[in-house]
Order: structure tokens, then sequence, then C-alpha cells
């Protein structure tokens, strides 16, 4: 056995575990210390692991062509904790890209995995940080998308961009400068404490509504009931009790199929601010959660 053989084979249980869990080996620090120690691959090795693969069906040479890349992981995965997400989520999701890019290398076309993987791990980077990212609406269209991975780096020190930059950047990225507006208000947006200040029951914040779908302890089978519950009559006759202003909002930009209308569509129809109509917003989700808890 030779010595990369050998190196990879020492931590082979443990990088299983770690390629879908990055905190299996205590932290993320223990982890990128780790992958970082892994030797990488020559490019003639490379070749003939790829061939291994698409030849044979050799599981263990994907593993080896996953293991000495995922240091590459970690690289990227860092370039993007400026989202408020976990590092080692952020890795575990880049994981994920650098196996379907494994699975798709053909080894004869002349590039590198180094070079192949990289689209696959940024873009599902890219779908977890949509996925998950404290305004789910942020970005549903691939110019929006453009739009939000790009806007944190050109608003120059973070600040409110004024019209001229607006309409600089519109240009830069082919998009509209209502959408450059409209991003920018959802990414200033204040965050959000996960769990609630003390220790106040009736309090409500996201750690009452983030929990694990498949759990089926049976405190939580009658919880999902009654929610089931309140999302259909009672959720209906919450909605009623807004004034009208409210209640046409609300629906306009949470109850659409076609994605909803945008701040800027709703201050246009109402002839106030895009930040008036978050505001208003804001306040009717007040008045639905104490309806909903009555």
């Amino acid at each position: 056995m030779t010595h990369s053989t050998q190196s990879l084979a020492l931590s082979n249980h443990q990088l299983a575990m770690a390629i879908s869990n990055p905190g299996a080996l205590g932290t993320i620090e223990a982890y990128i210390s780790a992958v970082n120690r892994l030797p990488m691959l020559t490019h003639e090795q490379e070749l003939a692991l790829g061939k291994r693969l698409r030849d044979e069906s050799d599981l263990d040479a994907a593993r080896q062509l996953i293991t000495s890349h995922l240091r590459l992981v970690v690289s990227i995965a860092r370039q993007y904790l400026g989202y408020g997400l976990a590092h080692a989520d952020l890795i575990q999701e880049g994981n994920v890209g650098l196996m379907k890019a494994v699975k798709r290398f053909d080894p004869e076309r002349g590039v590198r995995l180094v070079s192949f993987a990289v689209h696959w791990i940024k873009a599902e980077i890219h779908e977890y940080i949509v996925r998950n990212w404290r305004l789910v609406k942020v970005a549903t269209t691939k110019a929006q998308r453009k739009l939000f991975f790009n806007l944190r780096r050109m608003r120059p020190d973070g600040q409110t961009l004024d019209p001229e930059q607006v309409s600089s950047i519109a240009r830069e990225l082919n998009v509209r400068p209502e959408d450059v507006s409209e991003m920018e208000v959802r990414m200033s947006g204040r965050e959000m404490a996960l769990e609630a200040p003390g220790d106040d029951d009736d309090s409500y914040a996201p750690i009452s509504y983030l929990s694990d779908e498949g759990h089926q302890e049976p405190s939580r089978v009658l919880e999902r009931r009654a929610l089931d519950s309140l999302q259909g009559s009672g959720l209906t006759d919450a909605i009623e009790s807004l004034d009208a202003r409210s209640r046409r909002i609300v629906q306009a930009r949470w109850l659409q199929d076609d994605g909803g209308a945008t701040l800027h569509d709703l201050a246009a129809e109402f002839g106030v601010s895009a930040e008036r109509i978050r505001q208003i917003e804001t306040a009717a989700f007040k008045k639905l959660r104490l309806a909903l808890a009555a």
C-alpha cells in the first residue's frame, strides 16, 4: 500500500461521515484540518481513477476523487460566510455538489476535475443559500439570483444606493433598476434572532416553526393537526380580519402562484414608498399572528 493510499484509508470511516456531516469530526476546525492533510492527486492518478469510475463504476475510485478535493469545497464555502449561514452547512452542501461533479466527470475531455467541480460546488451552495436565506423569496428568477449573489459585493461599503448607483448596477448585471432597489431593501432588512429573548412562552420566533418536518413525536403530531386547521379556515378568517390595504398587500406578496408582487409594484399601486409597504406588511403579519393565536 502506498503512502497516499494509506493516508486515505486511515481516515476512511471518519471521512465517510464527515462528507455528509462536516461536524462529525468534532469541530469544523478539526474537519478542515483533516481534509487539508489528505494527499492531492496527480493528473495521471486522477485520469486513472476517473476511468475506473466511468468504465467499472468503481466506488473506491469515486471516494478517492471526492476526498482529494474536499479542501476545494472548504475554500469555496468560505467565500459565502457573509450570508449568515454556518460554515459547516455550506461545506456540507458544497460536498454534495462535488459528488455530483465526480459522478459526471469524464477524464478524457482534457479538463481537470478541480475546474469541472467548481461549477457544481458553487451551484449547490447557491441553491442552499437561496433556500435558507431569512427572506425566502429573495431570489426566484435567474436574474434575481445573479443580483442576489453580486449586490453585496457591488454596494459601496454597504451603504444605501443612490439612483445613479442603482442604474449602474442594473446595466452591469443586465437587470431592471427596480429589481436592484427591491433586492437592496430585502438584503438591508434587520436580522432576526432564532430564539425569542427571555422565557416568554407566548413570544413568536423562528425557532417556533423551523423544526424537523419528519419528527413524529406525539406532541408534534397534535401541533401539526392544529397547524393544519389554522392554515385552512383559521388563516382565511385571519386574513379577512385585516383592513383592505393590508389584506391586498399580504395576498399580492405571499399568496400568489406566480411569485407575487414586489414592494415597488405595490408602492406604485398605493402611491407610497416601498419602505412604507414593508412596514404595512410587517404590521399585517403581527395582526395575523394575534388572530391565529386567539
